[in-house]
């Protein structure tokens, strides 16, 4: 495992590490080119107490094994039709993770446009249609990052001008665990799944420009 990843993800609560990847690249190489994009929006699910995680009271499957291995593990599972895209975070053994839900294109539009078929922020601003334009394979489940064709940059390209933090997304029936504040987001980013689009800044799309660093 790549040193530098796994310091990254287990130096600090799975909560801080799912916030401060916003304006992280991810890197997908592909035969015809790499496919680059900023990471928008996130979800932290944290293992055996997380009624809302796959991994609640350290329930394990070969679906979600993946989840106990070390820190910068994919995990990749099926929800309905799409596949979505988790980092785990943590020691081996404790099963916690980043969902990335929704990522703002950088390197190869027109790829991502042709494997969704669909254009605008509609391309990748949710946790499946991102999977969808990026090519992400299923394969990836249980791969080392930074191992494999799939890549974070450990340095943020970019910096969210705000963040906003809310309950995550289809947990229900999850008794404290369904409004638990464990969402983050680019405020102003269109890239962002179920947000208003009165909100969105269509000018820097959320992110600090250079005089404001």
């Amino acid at each position: 495992m790549n040193s530098a990843i796994t310091a990254f993800l287990t130096d600090r609560p799975t909560p801080t590490i799912a916030r401060s990847l916003l304006g992280h690249q991810l890197h997908f190489q592909t035969p015809t080119g790499k496919l680059t994009a900023l990471i928008t929006e996130t979800e932290a699910y944290l293992g055996a107490p997380d009624a809302g995680a796959h991994a609640y009271q350290n329930h394990q499957t070969p679906r979600n094994r993946a989840l106990w291995q070390p820190a910068g593990t994919i995990y990749i599972y099926q929800l309905r039709a799409w596949l979505l895209l988790n980092l785990v975070t943590q020691s081996a053994g404790t099963p916690e993770c980043v969902l990335i839900r929704a990522v703002e294109p950088v390197a190869g539009l027109k790829r991502m446009q042709q494997n969704r078929a669909q254009t605008g922020a509609n391309l990748t601003n949710g946790p499946g249609k991102l999977m969808q334009a990026l090519g992400l394979p299923r394969e990836l489940n249980g791969h080392p990052l930074n191992e494999s064709a799939l890549s974070l940059d450990i340095q943020p390209s970019r910096q969210p001008a705000q963040i906003v933090t809310t309950s995550r997304i289809g947990i229900v029936n999850k008794g404290a665990w369904t409004q638990a504040a464990l969402r983050y987001y680019v405020a102003g980013n269109p890239y962002v799944s179920k947000i208003s689009r009165r909100t969105v800044d269509h000018q820097h799309h959320g992110w600090l420009v250079a005089s404001e660093r």
